[in-house]
């Protein structure tokens, strides 16, 4: 069943046009991802399903509700939370502090419960509550942007680069935790990543964005075994 349906979508900067005639399905317990260059479209796709900027042609339909002009507040309280580009936490703020800001921001009430639960998924965050979030390291903060979104308990999770400037190892760390979420409790996830190799490793299903439009798609196992994708994305070591 499909959860999130992109038809014919156009969004505009102005009089500049980043994506073009996008369509997409992301079906309920899927994760799928979005690969493509830098300058692709490929944020740009995820802020227009969030609202900012909208489509100005085309439609965006979540679990059988037209959202394409719905405002960002509206959506995001349909279950629907994103982790975006650059992790966007609250410097200032503490991580415990920042989680409760993830729930509220959904109409979440049983903060405690869905705390415990991110903090399960990741352990270092239990260890920093009471610490500033600018203070932590980037692999920490990748964590807590995606721990800040699971607090609104979404059914569709929007990860933008989670893997951007990252370590090898707390990369996998967190493409592991992606994983579990997905199988233990069907969350489905639509996945925005450089790293072709691991996001198509992970996911169900692709996409290949080039200069705004949609070019290939297929299972993560097919996309990764084609020799265009293999020379554009994965050679050396990518």
């Amino acid at each position: 069943m499909s959860l999130l349906s992109l038809t014919g979508v156009s969004t505009f900067y102005g009089a500049i046009q980043a994506l073009r005639d996008v369509s997409l399905e992301v079906n309920e317990g899927e994760i799928v991802t979005l690969i493509g260059a830098n300058g692709a479209g490929k944020s740009t796709l995820m802020m227009t399903v969030c609202g900012s900027p909208q489509a100005r042609a085309g439609s965006i339909v979540y679990d059988g509700t037209d959202i394409t002009r719905m405002p960002t507040l509206l959506i995001m309280r349909r279950r629907i939370a994103q982790a975006p580009e650059g992790r966007r936490i609250f410097g200032r703020m503490t991580v415990r502090e920042n989680l409760i800001m993830g729930a509220e921001v959904a109409g979440q009430s049983n903060i405690a419960g869905v705390m415990d639960e991110v903090c399960a998924l990741f352990p270092r965050l239990r260890e920093r509550l009471a610490q500033r979030g600018g203070t932590l390291s980037g692999g920490e903060q990748q964590m807590l942007a995606i721990g800040r979104a699971l607090m609104a308990r979404p059914r569709l999770l929007l990860l933008d680069e989670p893997s951007l400037g990252l370590a090898p190892l707390v990369v996998r760390q967190i493409f592991s935790a992606i994983r579990t979420l997905n199988r233990e409790t069907g969350l489905t996830v639509l996945l925005v990543e450089q790293n072709a190799h691991q996001a198509l490793r992970l996911a169900h299903r692709g996409y290949v964005l080039v200069n705004g439009a949609i070019t290939m798609a297929g299972s993560g196992l097919d996309l990764l075994a084609r020799p265009e994708i293999r020379a554009a994305y994965l050679e050396g070591g990518g």
